[in-house]
């Protein structure tokens, strides 16, 4: 598989160039903006906004055409065919996680301080055994953006490790048509599988020339969903409640403040109690089911002032709260013990503040980004009946971040990007924990990128960035009996270097067409990574171990025209232990088990895959089609799961979708969805996931705007 892999990335890699290469400089005084491909879609979480193509770090942008074409049902279907992102745990609402470029272990805590996860800007963090991380509905987004490895600290904190996900939610002005005063959507959805449905509708309302709202409502629901070898998913039943709420004022024709309210709700009875992997009952270690209600909510209060006419200032602040609780209740396993009916949550004030200063001369321009932010985290874990939970310790963190980036253009072909920031976090328990004292640390994180275009058609770019990432609140004080918070914690560090390329070209097979290339390539060395330490007795809960080794190829392709399109994502991830850690503590069985060898392959590594995307459009008719193959080889290490299910395997899985949106007459703002997923039952389990795959599922949305 190793050299077919690689004869099929040198494939690609030479059918892009030679593509592109071949008519791309010649058409280019014929280029024209009609078919824009998915590399030159605006990236504004970089900085100054660029094309993801000119942007010299690995970054996707999801828009809204492909959330609905999609029709997902929870927020990891969005991610599916992203280059380097892997969603682990379970197919559950409740158990999903991430991963990025192997970084990212549904039962290691700390992953999620790995990778930032940001709504509006606002920071989202969640962290509970057998839990996921995230919990949202994709009906609230207009867009996501992906911004993959450690360079993206410099602007988001530092631990960046594995990179950045940005979700925009919708605005009124998405909605109302030039002219009009406001718009009603209304849109149903049903998948087969589960029987599964969504009611959703969206007010958008312009009450003055400076003033419009949108509200929005969501209800989204699924009994058991059936896998593709026969049974049900364990677990996957449920029903949320979510809505959105902006508010959007223009004081003048730039500065603008944006108010909004976010919320998502589920509250379900005899849940599994694991949502990252169900442990059937007939298991002796089972964690049984409980009641679970969980809340997640954010507002978000900005201010934006741009000042074209100043060039000093391009002013953004920020003050956000993000609130993520969990109650349950009625444990049927004595094994849950005090974790079981337990109220947990997070709730997170945070302010940013930057700006942007522009510099410029006859052949160069320079954006100076600069800021501060600060957060306050607190982390709750009550028993019912009280007490303390010592493996979901309680307490604040407090941070403080302060980040400058120079962003240098020369000629509108060499742009050298360079920035630092260093991160305070004072960690402060909760007094019930009277084994531990507060702690606090400083994290340092520098970059250096650079872009350089040969031409319009063609750039190589790479990066050096250094990122720190601070302990959390979980890894520094939780403890167990024998077993002992460690106070002597390690700060992580991660050097990662970058490197690829971009090609671009225009009328190339038909007249307007458009295709794009990116390829990158990563290698990043990480000392003193936490992990946690599953040991019997005798040792502390999380340690240092001595250092990992992650390196790979992301691949993505784009190719737009009036009756044509295509995509395509590839990913290659490879990691080692850079030195033998050794487990302690335990019987020589349980540390044999915990030992890593120098040179063994990390158990967090995805499945290498690519997906690939044709379509057609029918123009004339307003409709569009398509297939989509997802394909992955065997896995380095597979990942185990309790109990024990066939290990994963390379599989190969076929989606086809279809979609009409008439642009005029009668049927005009209405739209209409339809897709086979999984169409030929393919069974298999991804690695890093805990389930196998879902049957064959058919899904319809409908869709229909009312102007006014």
């Amino acid at each position: 598989m190793g050299l077919v892999r690689s004869r099929a990335a040198a494939l690609l890699c030479g059918v892009a160039l030679g593509l592109i290469g071949a008519r791309g400089a010649a058409a280019q005084s014929n280029a024209n903006m009609t078919n824009v491909t998915l590399l030159e879609r605006l990236v504004i979480g970089a900085g100054p906004a660029k094309v993801a193509l000119n942007t010299p770090q690995a970054v996707t942008v999801v828009d809204q055409a492909d959330i609905d074409q999609k029709q997902a049902s929870s927020t990891g279907e969005i991610f599916e065919d992203i280059p380097g992102v892997t969603m682990i745990g379970s197919e559950r609402t409740l158990g999903e996680s991430f991963n990025i470029r192997g970084i990212g272990s549904a039962e290691t805590s700390g992953d999620e301080a790995r990778i930032i996860i940001t709504v509006d800007g606002a920071k989202k963090f969640y962290e509970q055994y057998r839990m996921g991380s995230f919990f949202s509905d994709p009906e609230l987004y207009k867009q996501v953006e992906v911004l993959r490895g450690p360079a993206s600290s410099t602007l988001y904190g530092s631990g960046a490790f594995g990179g950045v996900i940005n979700f925009t939610t919708k605005d009124a002005s998405d909605f109302i048509q030039d002219g009009q005063t406001g718009a009603l959507r209304v849109k149903g959805s049903y998948s087969s599988n589960g029987n599964g449905a969504l009611i959703s509708a969206i007010l958008a309302h312009r009450i003055n020339e400076t003033f419009e709202i949108l509200a929005t409502g969501n209800f989204r629901r699924s009994a058991l969903q059936d896998l593709a070898a026969g049974g049900t998913l364990p677990g996957s039943e449920f029903a949320a409640w979510s809505g959105l709420v902006k508010g959007t004022m223009h004081l003048d024709a730039e500065q603008v403040v944006r108010l909004s309210y976010q919320r998502w709700n589920t509250d379900q009875d005899k849940q599994d109690y694991a949502q990252t992997g169900t442990i059937p009952l007939r298991n002796p270690q089972n964690f049984g089911q409980i009641d679970r209600s969980v809340d997640d909510q954010t507002v978000v209060l900005s201010y934006e002032n741009p000042a074209s006419d100043n060039q000093m200032l391009d002013l953004k602040v920020q003050l956000s709260y993000s609130d993520t609780s969990v109650q349950q209740r009625n444990p049927t396993s004595p094994f849950l013990g005090s974790i079981g009916a337990a109220d947990y949550g997070y709730q997170t004030v945070q302010l940013n503040v930057a700006n942007t200063s522009e510099f410029s001369g006859d052949n160069w321009v320079n954006y100076l980004t600069y800021g501060v932010q600060a957060s306050n985290q607190n982390r709750v874990a009550a028993p019912v009946g009280g007490g303390v939970i010592t493996t979901h310790p309680e307490g604040t963190s407090t941070n403080v971040g302060v980040f400058a980036q120079s962003e240098h253009t020369i000629d509108e072909r060499l742009t050298v990007i360079a920035g630092a920031r260093v991160d305070y976090s004072y960690l402060n328990p909760s007094q019930s924990l009277a084994t531990t004292t507060p702690n606090g640390q400083t994290a340092f994180s520098p970059k250096l990128a650079a872009l350089y275009k040969f031409n319009d058609n063609f750039n190589v770019f790479g990066s050096v960035a250094h990122t720190e990432r601070l302990p959390t609140l979980d890894e520094m004080f939780q403890y167990s009996g024998t077993r002992s918070a460690n106070l002597n914690l390690r700060k992580e560090s991660s050097d990662n270097f970058e490197l690829g390329f971009g090609l671009q070209g225009y009328d190339l097979l038909t007249a307007g067409d458009r295709a794009g290339f990116k390829a990158t390539g990563f290698y990043n060395n990480i000392a003193d990574g936490i992990r946690s330490n599953p040991v019997t007795a005798n040792a502390p809960y999380f340690v240092n171990i001595a250092g990992m080794r992650l390196w790979g190829l992301e691949l993505e392709g784009s190719y737009e025209s009036e009756h044509v399109f295509g995509r395509l994502a590839y990913t290659l991830t490879r990691g080692e232990y850079s030195q033998t850690f050794l487990g302690a503590g335990g019987s020589a069985a349980t540390n044999a088990s915990n030992t890593r060898l120098a040179g063994d392959p990390l158990d967090s590594l995805p499945q290498d895959k690519i997906v690939l995307t044709l379509g057609g459009r029918l123009p004339e008719h307003d409709f569009e089609y398509g297939t989509r193959v997802t394909m992955a080889a065997n896995p380095i290490v597979a990942a185990a799961t309790v109990p024990a299910t066939p290990m994963p395997s390379g599989w190969a899985s076929v989606d086809v979708f279809a979609s009409w949106k008439p642009q005029s007459g009668t049927f005009k703002g209405t739209e209409a969805q339809f897709s086979i997923e999984n169409i030929f039952n393919a069974d298999y389990r991804e690695n890093l996931s805990m389930d196998r795959s879902k049957g064959r599922t058919f899904k319809l949305t409908l869709a229909k705007q009312f102007d006014y």
